[in-house]
C-alpha cells in the first residue's frame, strides 16, 4: 500500500536566502519560493534561459499563435464548469471539510475551494497582461495562487484483496516527456503522445481528459498539438486549475482523483491525466475505471 500525493501552502511560501559562496560574502539576493525559479544553475542560465512562468506562457501563445481571446474563452468555460460543479454537489464527494477555529464566534468550516468566481468574457478582455502591457497572459486566464492538499491511496491487487479494498480505477499507464524551458507549457502533448503508444490506446478511446490548467496558452497549445478542439467536451469536465486553483503539490491527486469520479458519474472507461512541469517537462496518465 501507498500514499501518494503533496500539499502546497501558495500563500504562505516564504522567500529565502542561499548559502553564501564564500566566507564573509555580502551577497544578498533573496528568492520568492511560491512559485518558479530559484537558486539558478549559472550554466542552465546559459542554455536555456531562466524565464519566468507566466513568460513563458506568452512565450508559448506567440510560439503556437494563441490568440487573447481563445484564451479568455477557455478561461471563461473554467469557472463556469467548476461553479456549475460546485452548485450540483459534484465536489462534495473529494473534499474533506476542514475547520478553522477563530479567535472571536464560531469556528468556520471550509467545504469548498474558494477561488471559482462568477465572471464574463467582458470582464476578462479588460485584464491587462501580467508579463506585459500588451501580453496575452492575464490574471483571468492563468491559474490562481492557492493553497490545498490531496491524496490518493494505491495499492497492487493483492494488497488490496488483502485488505478488503475496493479499487475505484487502475492505473494503465504513464509517461513524462522533456521541452524546452522556455515553452515548459506544451510538456503535456509529447506526455500524452508517449503514454498512448505505451498503452496502445488513441485519442478517441479517452472519456475524460483532465488536463491541468496553469495557463490558458499553454492548455490550448497542448490541445491543438494533440489535434483536438479547443472546446473538447472531454476536457475539464467540472472546470480546471484556473477556476480551482493550482497548489503545486496537490495538482496530481487532484486530477486523478476528480478524473476518476467523472468517469464513475458518466460510466466511461478510461481518463486521462496530464500536467506540465516547470523547468520543461510533461507527465502523463491514464487510468481505467474498475
Amino acid at each position: 500500500l501507498m500514499i501518494a500525493g503533496g500539499v502546497e501552502s501558495m500563500s504562505r511560501a516564504p522567500f529565502v536566502m542561499p548559502k553564501a559562496e564564500s566566507a564573509f560574502s555580502r551577497a544578498n539576493a533573496v528568492y520568492d519560493t511560491t512559485i518558479g525559479w530559484r537558486f539558478i544553475n549559472k550554466k542552465m542560465k546559459e542554455l536555456y534561459g531562466v524565464d519566468s512562468m507566466p513568460e513563458t506562457a506568452e512565450n508559448v501563445a506567440t510560439d503556437y499563435k494563441i490568440e487573447r481571446e481563445a484564451q479568455d474563452r477557455m478561461a471563461l468555460a473554467s469557472q463556469q464548469r467548476a461553479v456549475a460543479a460546485q452548485k450540483s454537489g459534484f465536489f462534495d464527494a473529494e473534499i474533506v471539510p476542514v475547520t478553522v477555529p477563530q479567535k472571536k464566534g464560531e469556528a468556520i468550516v471550509v467545504s469548498k475551494d474558494e477561488h471559482p468566481r462568477e465572471t464574463s468574457l467582458e470582464t476578462l478582455a479588460k485584464l491587462k497582461g501580467v508579463v506585459r502591457p500588451d501580453g496575452t497572459v492575464t490574471a483571468g486566464n492563468a491559474s490562481g495562487v492557492n493553497d490545498g492538499a490531496a491524496a490518493l491511496l494505491l495499492a497492487d491487487e493483492a494488497s488490496a484483496a488483502k485488505y478488503g479494498l475496493t479499487p475505484r480505477a487502475r492505473v494503465v499507464g504513464m509517461a513524462t516527456a522533456g521541452v524546452a524551458p522556455r515553452v515548459m507549457g506544451i510538456g503535456p502533448a509529447p506526455a500524452t503522445q508517449k503514454v498512448l503508444a505505451l498503452t496502445g490506446l488513441t485519442l478517441d478511446q479517452l472519456d475524460v481528459i483532465e488536463l491541468n490548467e496553469a495557463f490558458a496558452a499553454q492548455g490550448l497549445a497542448v490541445l491543438r498539438l494533440l489535434g483536438l478542439a479547443d472546446d473538447d467536451a472531454r476536457v475539464n469536465i467540472n472546470g480546471g486549475a484556473i477556476a480551482l486553483g493550482h497548489p503545486l503539490g496537490a495538482s496530481g491527486a487532484r486530477l486523478a482523483t476528480t478524473a476518476v469520479n467523472q468517469l464513475h458519474k458518466q460510466g466511461g472507461r478510461y481518463a486521462l491525466c496530464t500536467m506540465c512541469i516547470g523547468v520543461g517537462q510533461g507527465i502523463a496518465v491514464i487510468l481505467e475505471r474498475v
